[in-house]
Protein backbone atom coordinates (compact mmCIF):
# COMPACT_ATOMS: atom_id res chain seq x y z
CA UNK A 1 0.00 0.00 0.00
CA UNK A 2 1.33 3.58 -0.89
CA UNK A 3 0.26 6.34 1.11
CA UNK A 4 0.85 9.81 -0.82
CA UNK A 5 0.65 12.73 1.60
CA UNK A 6 -0.55 15.73 0.20
CA UNK A 7 -0.02 19.30 1.90
CA UNK A 8 0.10 22.71 0.89
CA UNK A 9 -0.38 26.62 2.16
CA UNK A 10 -3.58 28.57 3.22
CA UNK A 11 -4.76 29.45 -0.66
CA UNK A 12 -2.05 27.49 -2.27
CA UNK A 13 -4.69 25.54 -3.95
CA UNK A 14 -4.37 21.73 -2.03
CA UNK A 15 -8.27 21.42 -2.05
CA UNK A 16 -8.79 21.55 -6.12
CA UNK A 17 -5.56 19.01 -6.09
CA UNK A 18 -7.38 16.64 -3.71
CA UNK A 19 -10.09 16.43 -5.57
CA UNK A 20 -8.35 15.94 -8.90
CA UNK A 21 -7.36 13.16 -7.27
CA UNK A 22 -10.65 11.92 -6.25
CA UNK A 23 -11.67 12.60 -9.80
CA UNK A 24 -8.91 10.24 -10.49
CA UNK A 25 -10.40 7.61 -8.53
CA UNK A 26 -7.95 7.86 -6.15
CA UNK A 27 -9.60 7.34 -2.18
CA UNK A 28 -8.75 10.26 -0.22
CA UNK A 29 -8.05 10.56 3.42
CA UNK A 30 -8.93 14.38 4.03
CA UNK A 31 -7.63 15.63 7.93
CA UNK A 32 -10.21 18.70 7.51
CA UNK A 33 -13.30 16.49 7.29
CA UNK A 34 -11.97 13.80 10.67
CA UNK A 35 -11.32 17.50 11.97
CA UNK A 36 -14.77 18.75 11.91
CA UNK A 37 -16.14 15.08 12.42
CA UNK A 38 -14.10 14.95 16.07
CA UNK A 39 -15.19 18.47 16.82
CA UNK A 40 -18.84 17.13 16.54
CA UNK A 41 -21.30 18.16 19.47
CA UNK A 42 -21.06 15.75 22.03
CA UNK A 43 -17.86 14.45 20.89
CA UNK A 44 -14.60 14.06 23.37
CA UNK A 45 -12.89 16.68 21.05
CA UNK A 46 -15.88 19.05 21.44
CA UNK A 47 -15.98 18.54 25.21
CA UNK A 48 -12.18 19.48 25.23
CA UNK A 49 -12.70 22.55 23.15
CA UNK A 50 -15.64 23.86 25.19
CA UNK A 51 -13.53 23.33 28.58
CA UNK A 52 -10.65 25.38 27.01
CA UNK A 53 -11.97 27.88 25.28
CA UNK A 54 -15.58 28.15 26.99
CA UNK A 55 -19.05 28.14 25.84
CA UNK A 56 -18.40 31.26 24.06
CA UNK A 57 -17.22 29.68 20.70
CA UNK A 58 -20.50 27.92 20.89
CA UNK A 59 -23.36 28.20 17.88
CA UNK A 60 -26.71 28.75 19.02
CA UNK A 61 -27.42 24.87 18.33
CA UNK A 62 -24.16 23.89 20.48
CA UNK A 63 -21.85 23.16 17.87
CA UNK A 64 -18.67 24.71 18.13
CA UNK A 65 -18.40 28.50 15.63
CA UNK A 66 -15.62 27.24 13.64
CA UNK A 67 -15.41 30.82 12.65
CA UNK A 68 -15.06 32.54 15.83
CA UNK A 69 -12.82 29.47 17.28
CA UNK A 70 -10.61 30.27 14.42
CA UNK A 71 -10.14 33.98 15.14
CA UNK A 72 -9.31 33.81 18.73
CA UNK A 73 -6.20 31.11 17.48
CA UNK A 74 -4.60 32.92 15.02
CA UNK A 75 -4.20 35.88 16.84
CA UNK A 76 -3.19 34.28 20.01
CA UNK A 77 -0.48 31.61 19.21
CA UNK A 78 -0.55 29.78 22.76
CA UNK A 79 -4.21 29.45 22.30
CA UNK A 80 -2.93 27.88 18.76
CA UNK A 81 -0.82 25.60 20.18
CA UNK A 82 -3.03 24.65 22.97
CA UNK A 83 -6.18 23.37 20.07
CA UNK A 84 -3.34 21.25 18.23
CA UNK A 85 -1.92 19.41 20.86
CA UNK A 86 -5.85 18.95 22.54
CA UNK A 87 -7.10 17.87 18.85
CA UNK A 88 -4.16 15.83 17.53
CA UNK A 89 -4.60 12.49 19.27
CA UNK A 90 -8.75 12.86 17.83
CA UNK A 91 -7.34 14.00 14.37
CA UNK A 92 -4.83 10.97 14.37
CA UNK A 93 -6.53 8.03 15.41
CA UNK A 94 -9.40 9.38 13.15
CA UNK A 95 -7.20 9.53 9.85
CA UNK A 96 -6.00 6.43 10.59
CA UNK A 97 -9.53 4.86 11.35
CA UNK A 98 -9.89 5.88 7.56
CA UNK A 99 -6.67 4.29 6.27
CA UNK A 100 -7.62 0.99 7.73
CA UNK A 101 -11.08 0.75 6.14
CA UNK A 102 -9.23 2.05 2.75
CA UNK A 103 -6.70 -0.92 3.34
CA UNK A 104 -9.47 -3.19 4.62
CA UNK A 105 -10.95 -2.65 1.06
CA UNK A 106 -7.89 -3.33 -0.63
CA UNK A 107 -6.78 0.26 -1.97
CA UNK A 108 -3.50 0.09 -3.12
CA UNK A 109 -2.66 4.13 -3.33
CA UNK A 110 -4.58 6.51 -0.73
CA UNK A 111 -3.85 10.12 -0.56
CA UNK A 112 -3.71 11.64 2.83
CA UNK A 113 -4.60 15.28 2.83
CA UNK A 114 -3.46 16.62 6.03
CA UNK A 115 -2.67 20.85 5.45
CA UNK A 116 -0.15 20.34 8.80
CA UNK A 117 1.57 17.29 6.98
CA UNK A 118 5.01 18.46 7.80
CA UNK A 119 4.73 20.05 11.71
CA UNK A 120 2.25 16.72 12.98
CA UNK A 121 5.41 14.64 11.96
CA UNK A 122 2.94 12.48 9.47
CA UNK A 123 5.58 13.26 6.41
CA UNK A 124 6.97 10.66 8.07
CA UNK A 125 4.25 7.84 7.43
CA UNK A 126 3.98 8.97 3.65
CA UNK A 127 6.01 8.76 0.76
CA UNK A 128 5.92 10.14 -1.97
CA UNK A 129 4.92 13.68 -0.32
CA UNK A 130 3.72 16.37 -2.27
CA UNK A 131 2.95 19.56 -2.18
CA UNK A 132 1.14 22.20 -3.61
CA UNK A 133 3.11 25.45 -4.10
CA UNK A 134 2.19 28.51 -5.21
CA UNK A 135 4.33 32.00 -5.66
CA UNK A 136 3.79 34.54 -2.74
CA UNK A 137 1.97 37.33 -4.19
CA UNK A 138 -0.78 35.01 -6.09
CA UNK A 139 -1.13 33.57 -2.56
CA UNK A 140 -1.89 37.02 -0.75
CA UNK A 141 -4.35 37.84 -3.62
CA UNK A 142 -6.25 34.68 -3.75
CA UNK A 143 -6.72 34.64 -0.08
CA UNK A 144 -8.11 38.21 0.06
CA UNK A 145 -10.31 37.12 -2.31
CA UNK A 146 -11.80 33.84 -1.21
CA UNK A 147 -11.85 34.99 2.24
CA UNK A 148 -12.79 38.63 1.66
CA UNK A 149 -9.85 39.89 3.58
CA UNK A 150 -7.55 43.23 3.63
CA UNK A 151 -3.82 42.38 2.76
CA UNK A 152 -2.88 42.40 6.63
CA UNK A 153 -5.03 40.29 7.80
CA UNK A 154 -4.12 37.55 5.14
CA UNK A 155 -0.51 37.53 5.48
CA UNK A 156 -1.04 37.45 9.24
CA UNK A 157 -2.59 34.14 8.34
CA UNK A 158 -0.04 33.26 5.74
CA UNK A 159 2.52 33.80 8.46
CA UNK A 160 1.87 31.68 11.01
CA UNK A 161 1.89 28.60 8.61
CA UNK A 162 5.14 26.56 7.67
CA UNK A 163 6.79 29.19 5.32
CA UNK A 164 5.89 27.45 1.52
CA UNK A 165 8.98 27.55 0.37
CA UNK A 166 10.08 25.69 3.06
CA UNK A 167 7.84 22.55 2.54
CA UNK A 168 8.22 22.85 -0.98
CA UNK A 169 12.34 22.14 -0.06
CA UNK A 170 10.83 19.07 1.58
CA UNK A 171 8.82 18.05 -1.04
CA UNK A 172 9.16 14.67 -2.81
CA UNK A 173 7.12 16.11 -5.85
CA UNK A 174 5.96 19.95 -6.28
CA UNK A 175 2.78 21.18 -8.14
CA UNK A 176 3.19 24.82 -8.78
CA UNK A 177 -0.36 26.16 -9.09
CA UNK A 178 0.65 29.73 -9.66
CA UNK A 179 -0.93 29.57 -12.86
CA UNK A 180 -4.17 28.94 -14.50
CA UNK A 181 -6.10 25.82 -13.77
CA UNK A 182 -5.69 24.50 -16.96
CA UNK A 183 -1.82 24.69 -15.93
CA UNK A 184 -2.75 22.59 -13.13
CA UNK A 185 -4.57 19.72 -14.71
CA UNK A 186 -1.66 18.98 -16.84
CA UNK A 187 0.63 18.63 -13.91
CA UNK A 188 -1.21 16.67 -12.03
CA UNK A 189 -1.53 14.09 -14.63
CA UNK A 190 2.27 13.64 -14.22
CA UNK A 191 1.40 13.32 -10.98
CA UNK A 192 -0.96 10.82 -11.13
CA UNK A 193 1.47 8.58 -13.15
CA UNK A 194 4.03 9.16 -10.43
CA UNK A 195 2.00 8.12 -7.64
CA UNK A 196 -0.18 5.35 -9.74
CA UNK A 197 3.40 3.78 -10.59
CA UNK A 198 4.44 -0.25 -9.92
CA UNK A 199 4.35 -0.87 -5.88
CA UNK A 200 7.31 -1.37 -4.58
CA UNK A 201 8.43 -5.04 -3.07
CA UNK A 202 7.61 -2.98 0.51
CA UNK A 203 4.63 -1.59 -0.39
CA UNK A 204 2.90 -4.77 -2.14
CA UNK A 205 3.38 -6.19 1.57
CA UNK A 206 2.03 -3.52 3.39
CA UNK A 207 -1.39 -4.10 1.36
CA UNK A 208 -3.99 -6.33 2.17
CA UNK A 209 -3.38 -8.67 0.11
CA UNK A 210 0.72 -8.69 0.66
CA UNK A 211 -0.36 -9.05 4.10
CA UNK A 212 -2.29 -12.06 3.23
CA UNK A 213 -0.31 -14.03 1.02
CA UNK A 214 2.83 -13.40 4.45
CA UNK A 215 0.07 -14.88 6.76
CA UNK A 216 -0.84 -17.87 4.29
CA UNK A 217 2.58 -18.17 3.53
CA UNK A 218 3.77 -18.37 7.10
CA UNK A 219 0.97 -20.91 7.99
CA UNK A 220 1.34 -23.11 5.08
CA UNK A 221 5.31 -23.47 6.07
CA UNK A 222 4.34 -23.90 9.66
CA UNK A 223 2.38 -27.03 9.17
CA UNK A 224 4.97 -28.29 6.25
CA UNK A 225 7.70 -28.22 9.02
CA UNK A 226 5.31 -29.71 11.87
CA UNK A 227 4.71 -32.28 9.22
CA UNK A 228 8.46 -33.08 8.63
CA UNK A 229 8.92 -33.59 12.56
CA UNK A 230 6.24 -36.22 12.90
Amino acid sequence: MRLVGLTGGIASGKSTVSGLFKSAGVPVVDADVVARNVVQKGTGGWKKIVKAFGNGILLENGEIDRAQLGQVVFTDPEKRKLLNRLLAPHISCGIFWEILKLWVKGCLVIVVDIPLLFETKMDRWTDPVVVVWVDPKTQIERLMSRDSCGQEQAQGRIDVQLALDWKKSEADIVIDNSGSLDDTKEQFQEVLKQVSGPLTWKERMMSRDGLLSIVVCTAAGVLLAQKNLL
